[in-house]
């Protein structure tokens, strides 16, 4: 959410760069927030002067008691029920224009960073570089799915019967696989210096909408029927949830966080054969970085964590790229965003595997984070955050890059200590 000062002040900048984002619908906003601004500080500068004016005279009424002019003391005390009156109706009004400038606030996008390229969606963003060589090997890769199955180490079948489409259940070596994964991104975050939390698995509303726009929100979340929790999409809700209403130390920060959890999303509309088995599902499990720090540390940090993925799948001997997400392709709380995606040798062409984002202090905005100065001033973090690694979908690309023409699939040395010392599945 913006600072409504800033919008006040530079309304053609707001609306620039919602033409930039591709949302023209929405420019309209700029100018009913203005409106409604006008109207709510002057309400609000009303309602002072009568506070201030009833504060005054009311403390008269108790000097007209005790000088027994009691009909003088009724004159004031019927001034007092007027401008009680008057109040009353003004903060009703204050209240609805403080609601209807922020639904509108909420919905503005948050303004994007110079660097970040133009376009309409994600069919124009931009490759900034390749790490690894893209290998086909000179025999046929089946389908991630196959693979798995010859393995014994997944059943679809099954989850479709007791939970639909979009689960599945993983076993044997393939399901240690994906927990070996899990268990090997935590170390390697906490040996680059961040702390590991596990975080509650269930939001209320206030933090879904602190931390995402209403369109994620309908695409993504799950309602818990009759109770004020969702269940979250990624531990980046709870994470940066977790500090919602707070004043940090600035000599505390930055925050580096990574966090586990299972995954719940909606994932609404179809998707072609390579988005079916374990690509697009409603259910994962997913290794989080998250960073909480000073503004003007932000981008430097937004390079380090897209850096921690990259250098991840390396070590996994999976070649990856990063792709700069353009305008249209960016969430409107996200400043700049960077994703991570892994080569894959069937499709012969490269997946999405983590994304990382620039919220600046969007989601502190709305959440109430703040930091406190060495010279006691306050102002709102930047928030940031990064996939590590995804399992389900990253399993794909592993078991591609790792197999063999008879079926097996390598185990890199890294993993191996979580594998109990295999170096192959077969």
């Amino acid at each position: 959410m913006l600072d409504i000062k800033f919008l006040r002040e530079n309304p053609e900048i707001v609306k620039e760069n919602i033409k930039k984002k591709f949302q023209d619908e929405k420019i309209k906003l700029v100018d009913e927030v203005i409106e409604l601004d006008e109207k709510y500080r002057a309400a609000k500068t009303r309602c002072d002067n009568l506070r201030s004016q009833r504060n005054k005279i009311s403390k008269q009424i108790g000097g007209l008691m005790a000088k027994g002019e009691k009909e003088e003391a009724e004159k004031v005390k019927a001034q007092v029920g007027e401008i009680n009156n008057e109040l009353s109706t003004l903060e009703v009004s204050e209240d609805e224009l403080s609601q209807q400038i922020r639904e509108r606030m909420l919905v503005i996008p948050n303004i994007i960073d110079d660097s970040v390229p133009i376009g309409k969606d994600d069919s124009e963003n931009v490759e900034i570089e390749k790490f690894g060589e893209p290998l086909v090997p000179d025999f046929e890769v089946p389908y991630h799915v196959d693979i798995m199955e010859k393995l014994n180490g997944i059943d679809i079948d099954s989850a479709r019967k007791t939970s639909g489409n979009g689960f599945y259940y993983l076993c044997g070596d393939i399901a240690r696989l994906h927990s070996a994964i899990l268990s090997y991104a935590r170390d390697f975050m906490i040996d680059r210096g961040f702390t590991y939390y596990i975080p509650p698995f269930m939001i209320r509303s206030s933090v879904v909408t602190g931390v995402m726009s209403f369109a994620e929100m309908e695409g993504m979340m799950y309602k818990i029927e009759g109770e004020d929790l969702y269940l979250i999409g990624t531990s980046e809700h709870s994470m940066i949830g977790k500090f919602i209403d707070t004043i940090l130390k600035e000599d505390e920060l930055p925050k580096t966080l990574t966090s586990y959890s299972p995954c719940f999303r909606k994932e609404v509309g179809a998707h072609g054969i390579e988005e079916r088995g374990v690509y697009r599902i409603h259910q994962f499990e997913k290794q989080e970085m998250i960073v909480v720090c000073k503004p003007e540390e932000s981008m430097s940090w937004f390079d380090k964590l897209y850096h921690n993925t990259v250098d991840f799948f390396r070590t996994l001997d999976i070649p990856v790229r990063t792709l700069e997400c353009c305008s249209g392709d960016l969430a409107d709380l996200k400043v700049k965003s960077i994703d991570v995606e892994a080569w894959s040798p069937r499709q012969k062409k490269y997946f999405e595997v983590g994304s990382c984002s620039n919220l600046g202090d969007a989601q502190a905005r709305r959440l109430g984070i703040r930091v406190k100065g060495a010279d006691g001033n306050k102002y709102f973090a930047h928030t940031l955050n990064n996939t590590v690694v995804a399992p389900p979908r990253m399993l794909i690309a592993f078991l591609e890059n790792n197999l063999n023409e008879d079926g097996s699939v390598r185990i890199p040395e890294v993993l191996r200590m979580y594998m109990g010392g295999k170096d192959l599945i077969k």
